[in-house]
């Protein structure tokens, strides 16, 4: 059986009032003031205490901090390399202008010294 739009059915679940006492309610609970958790519960205007971890992770997220980090750790690797750069001037290699990797430089550094130390006590 059709029912036009006017009709109505006594049998029908609900009718065209309940429909719009549910859109009113909606509609209220949309446009109230009180922020609500998604669960229709009110949650707290003012933000919970944030832990001393928690400030600093929204800290770091920040694109300026990144920015900031990134080029404090540049300078830092720069120094770095420099001051491998003139560790490498003072050790004799074969040839002078040999491309050494750190942990060579290093492992020379400590050789040198090794053989330095032992030219003094003779």
């Amino acid at each position: 059986m059709m029912l036009s739009p006017d009709q109505t059915d006594p049998d029908l679940p609900w009718s065209q009032s309940d429909a719009e006492t549910v859109l009113g309610d909606i509609k209220a609970s949309c446009l109230s003031d009180e922020p609500t958790d998604g669960e229709g519960k009110p949650r707290p205007l003012a933000p919970q205490a944030l832990t001393r971890e928690e400030k600093r992770r929204r800290r770091r997220a920040t694109a300026k901090y990144r920015s900031a980090h990134a080029t404090r750790e540049r300078i830092r690797v720069e120094a770095f390399n420099v001051a491998f750069g003139e560790l490498r001037k003072l050790l004799p290699t074969l040839p002078p202008d040999k491309k050494l990797s750190k942990i060579e430089i290093l492992r020379l550094a400590i050789c040198y010294i090794s053989y330095l130390n032992h030219v003094l006590d003779v």
